[in-house]
């Protein structure tokens, strides 16, 4: 699979997530669509979803909810798209969210491999190719990157580093679309700066590409530590996004875990 053929799985994925054209990523002028989430949009996305705002470097595409279309439409016609994403102009989006109860919650940064580029990364450690009837057992806060519980189901793939018989370092990927698995790695605290998260990472990349998928990756653009992971195995920035949603489900992550204890406690 070329990059130019994983580029175009990625926008239409992009495009089945918030209810455009995948040919709307690649116009000149900024795009504004009623928001709508296919069938076959990300499993891990989760509605109520007041806006969504999408960038493959060309423009801003936007699916907005009735209640904000005007608010987001004033947005990206106010800046140039690349600074869409991006304080200080954010704030004037989100000030005027918020009149309205809603407030911008997720912004990330996402990653496709570089096929002329992903390496062949030496690791100190013995590492093993593992599918889903490995990862029974694994299910635990140290690979929690890696896999995930709550939808153990779509954890398809990994690669895992062994230190004789202990499992070191955890890279695995989740069926999160229907062409595309998403990557996350995790290495024990005492086994890190030993190359082990790249070469897990590029090893599961060329795995995934074997049986036809496209591999992404997405990081925080503040997360240093993975951006460079991501760089280091082959990967390149491909697409930002910026999602809105109603302000209880902001304010209810943003609370710390005793104060949620707190607030539950005075509910009963």
């Amino acid at each position: 699979m070329t990059n130019h053929e994983m580029l175009r799985v990625a926008m239409r994925q992009s495009a089945e997530d918030i209810g455009c054209r995948w040919d709307d990523f690649l116009k000149d002028e900024q795009v504004l669509v009623p928001f709508r989430m296919g069938a076959k949009a990300r499993r891990y996305l989760r509605e109520p979803i007041t806006c969504n705002l999408v960038s493959y470097g060309n423009n801003v595409v936007t699916a907005a909810a009735e209640a904000a279309a005007d608010t987001v439409a004033a947005y990206i016609a106010r800046y140039p798209f690349y600074h869409c994403f991006e304080t200080p102009n954010m704030h004037w989006l989100n000030e005027r969210l918020a009149e309205r109860g809603h407030k911008v919650c997720f912004m990330a940064e996402y990653y496709l491999p570089d096929t002329e580029r992903i390496p062949d990364l030496s690791c100190p450690y013995e590492t093993r190719v593992l599918t889903q009837p490995d990862f029974a057992g694994l299910y635990l806060p140290e690979w929690s990157n890696a896999l995930c519980r709550e939808r153990s189901q779509l954890d398809v793939l990994g690669v895992g580093a062994y230190d004789g018989e202990k499992l070191v370092g955890l890279a695995g990927c989740s069926a999160d679309c229907d062409d595309m698995w998403q990557i996350g790695v995790d290495v024990l605290p005492e086994y890190r700066r030993r190359g082990i998260a790249s070469a897990l990472t590029s090893r599961l990349a060329k795995e995934i590409l074997l049986r036809d998928k496209v591999p992404f990756y997405c990081s925080a653009w503040s997360n240093i530590r993975s951006v460079r992971n991501a760089v280091k195995s082959g990967f390149i920035p491909a697409w930002v996004e910026m999602t809105a949603k109603p302000s209880g489900i902001t304010d209810e992550m943003n609370l710390t875990d005793e104060e949620r204890e707190r607030r539950n406690e005075q509910r009963a």
